[in-house]
């Protein structure tokens, strides 16, 4: 009775996740026989990459990035635009830089004066009633006037038509743009060595009254500014970085053949390093923070020095350090926690690394698959940037109506071809028709807002989309590994190519299908950060609540959808059933089989991931030694560079995502394995009738493990071990465990 008894609690279990797989003495691993699955989605997919296309094709004949490279006069002319008549004239000169302290240039992001493009910018002051009077000075001085000024014309009539500055002072350039050449002296304000200058209309004016407007004609700039001297240490370090990355690869590499061969060894050592490496970023920290003990301002607290552009500021304070040292050490005390508590999984988990490498090296064309990937995603990024960029800059110059007195057209638009003529000009003398910046009214400029949104959805879906490819290629080859009953002579010659072509050929519904639904939930999550952003003003309690809610619970539902597709890509490569079915099957075998994924799986990602830990650390500490000249045996041939934190993150960066992409092959593959060793024991019982496809060495390590699983009879599991056993034999006689 206890038996029936056992038997019902086992069909209760199942009942509750679906039935066990039967046997089925024709299966053979990935069935080669299926048809097209999710074929609605895989034309939606197709629509809408060529509905992309369109877009990029619209962006690009309606775009011009050359007004975010090129500093824009009050025509809409860029300044120093080769093959223009403004090719010798990079440089932005205002007329009166003192209007840029009005308040409206923060929201219109323009000065309310004229400005032109000149080749140089002034050197000295020079105000238009004493030029006028010595034909040298004037001449000079016309360089910095519009088109049209003649020797004859008298002062009034000049100003009257606002073809000169009432006024020059001495400038320098300063991201295309001539800004006063302001200074201190003893405590006071000079622009050109001078605390006070003729504005032109005969009145003395402090040096001072120029800060303001040149305060806020930076705030314009000023992200600019940031871009452009990021660009220039780029410029200057781009070798070097790409000398990095190369490292990140090769270790990344040398770390997966090594574990090829070495894994319990490897793991260890991978283990060790981790706890090294963070140590010592901890001691490092520590030795900064106590070394500016007592220094002038290193006291000071992140609150109280505020957002600023040069991060190397922040390494100044002590406060940084302490932040970096606690982070470490918190990082440091989890790592270990973890590994006391699982001390006995990681072992086992160990094995299973150890035949994840006996698969690999039967599939070693698997590790070269990230960089196709690699090469595909940065396809999909490239086309995504170049998209945004031009659409961005695909609206036509606007002008509006500035003035110095109070009109009624003020801020209005115009044309500033017949301006001077327009009843505005005649009601208001005073006023101008300046440039003010790029927008529309057409169907095309109303609906701008629309393309980028459609430009950033589809940039996630085509990533995505790329990303279940290799995901389901790579299953492929390694369920062909799994399911051949003598290897390698049941698997197909080129088992990567063979499974990237049934992934292309049957499955691309299928992909376009996971990869929608991952890439909705990402948009929504990027539509929630924007509302973030916009509500940050806000100070409604309730609101912010609300909104870190959603936030976090999309974040679960990402990364629980990610983990659904993963799963289901692995079923689809194995049966070729559509997505909906293949999510089903997975999840259910899953929860059939919860303690071991619970147990087993996420402790190899666990290692998988201090894997990669290690490489990014070791990178990240050679780099800043490097970059930062603290090696004085790098002084000299470390670039000079305005942020040397700027190549330190690129490879940081750069380095995760190498090692993240060659890691993920062997996290594919003990996935793959994990999910046919389940569906192995319900569809086998160990018989010399039904014998398991798993290694020995797989079962023996799985099996101590099982869940809930029919256990076979003695007699059943010595037939299967002596059959295994048997064909572990014929296998390394015939160079199984070669790579």
């Amino acid at each position: 009775m206890p038996e029936e008894g056992e038997g019902e609690g086992e069909g209760e279990y199942y009942g509750k996740h679906g039935e066990p797989r039967k046997y089925d003495p024709t299966f053979k691993g990935p069935i080669h026989n299926r048809g097209c699955t999710d074929i609605v989605c895989c034309i939606l997919f197709i629509i809408c990459i060529l509905g992309y296309i369109a877009v990029g094709i619209l962006a690009w004949s309606q775009g011009d990035p050359r007004k975010v490279i090129y500093p824009t006069d009050s025509r809409g002319q860029f300044c120093g635009q080769a093959g223009t008549e403004l090719a010798n004239k990079p440089l932005l000169f205002y007329f009166n830089i003192m209007k840029c302290a009005s308040p409206m240039v923060l929201l219109e992001f323009q000065c309310p004066t004229t400005q032109m493009c000149v080749e140089k910018c002034p050197e000295k002051f020079m105000t238009l009633v004493k030029a006028y009077t010595n034909k040298k000075d004037f001449d000079y001085y016309k360089t910095f006037c519009k088109e049209g000024v003649t020797n004859t014309m008298g002062i009034p009539e000049i100003l009257r038509l606002g073809l000169c500055p009432a006024m020059l002072t001495p400038s320098r350039p300063f991201t295309r743009r001539c800004f006063p050449a302001l200074g201190e002296k003893g405590g006071v304000i000079t622009v050109g060595n001078n605390s006070q200058f003729d504005d032109g209309s005969g009145k003395m004016r402090d040096a001072k009254d120029l800060v303001d407007g040149v305060k806020n004609a930076t705030v314009v700039i000023e992200a600019r500014q940031v871009v452009m001297k990021i660009f220039e240490d780029y410029t200057q370090s781009w070798y070097w970085i790409l000398l990095g990355l190369v490292i990140a690869m090769l270790t990344s590499l040398l770390f997966i053949v090594l574990l090829r061969f070495l894994a319990g060894i490897m793991v260890w050592v991978m283990i060790a390093m981790v706890i090294l490496v963070i140590g010592y970023g901890i001691f490092h920290c520590y030795m900064e923070y106590a070394g500016l003990k007592g220094q002038a301002g290193a006291n000071v607290t992140l609150q109280q020095l505020g957002f600023q552009t040069d991060f190397t500021v922040y390494l100044q304070i002590r406060q940084t350090w302490l932040a970096f040292m606690i982070i470490l050490a918190i990082v440091e005390v989890i790592i270990i926690l973890l590994l006391i508590f699982l001390r006995k999984r990681i072992l086992i988990a160990i094995a299973l690394i150890k035949e994840a490498s006996r698969a690999i090296g039967h599939v070693m064309s698997s590790l070269f698959y990230p960089l196709f990937t690699f090469v595909l995603l940065a396809m999909v990024v490239a086309y995504w940037a170049v998209t945004a960029v031009f659409l961005s800059t695909s609206n036509e110059p606007i002008y509006k109506v500035f003035n110095e007195s109070v009109c009624e057209h003020s801020r209005k638009t115009c044309e500033p071809a017949n301006y001077s003529t327009s009843p505005e000009k005649l009601e208001c003398p005073d006023s101008e028709c300046l440039f003010a910046f790029y927008g529309g009214e057409t169907i095309y400029h109303k609906y701008l807002i629309g393309l980028q949104f459609y430009n950033v959805f589809l940039f996630f879906w085509c990533a995505n989309f790329v990303t279940a490819m290799g995901q389901m290629t790579l299953a492929g080859a390694f369920a062909s590994y799994y399911w051949a009953f003598v290897k390698p002579d049941d698997m197909p010659a080129f088992p990567v190519f063979s499974a990237l072509g049934r992934s292309l050929r049957y499955h691309t519904g299928t992909l376009a299908f996971g990869s929608l639904i991952l890439s909705i939930v990402q948009i929504i999550r990027v539509l929630l950060e924007y509302l973030d952003h916009k509500l940050k003003g806000a100070h409604n309690k309730c609101t912010k609540f609300l909104l870190c809610c959603l936030k976090c619970c999309f974040w679960c539902l990402e990364k629980f959808v990610k983990f659904i597709n993963r799963n289901a890509y692995i079923m689809v490569a194995i049966y070729g059933k559509n997505f909906c079915t293949s999510a089903r099957d997975a999840f259910f075998l899953l929860m059939r089989n919860m303690i071991r994924v619970a147990v087993l799986d996420k402790v190899t990602d666990f290692l998988l991931f201090l894997g990669k830990l290690l490489i990014v650390g070791l990178v990240g500490i050679f780099s800043f030694f490097f970059f930062s000249g603290r090696v004085k045996a790098f002084e000299d041939t470390a670039p000079h560079l305005h942020y040397y934190w700027v190549p330190i993150l690129t490879l940081v960066v750069g380095s995760y995502l190498i090692a993240h992409g060659f890691f993920s092959v062997y996290a594919m593959c003990v996935d793959t394995l994990f999910l046919c060793f389940c569906e192995d024991l319900e569809r086998n019982d160990g018989s010399a009738a039904r014998p398991y496809y798993m290694s020995s060495t797989l079962h023996e390590i799985l099996w101590k493990d099982a869940a809930v699983a029919p256990s076979p009879s003695s007699a059943q599991q010595q037939d299967a071990e002596d059959l295994q056993l048997k064909r572990q034999q014929t296998q390394e006689e015939e160079g199984d465990l070669r790579p």
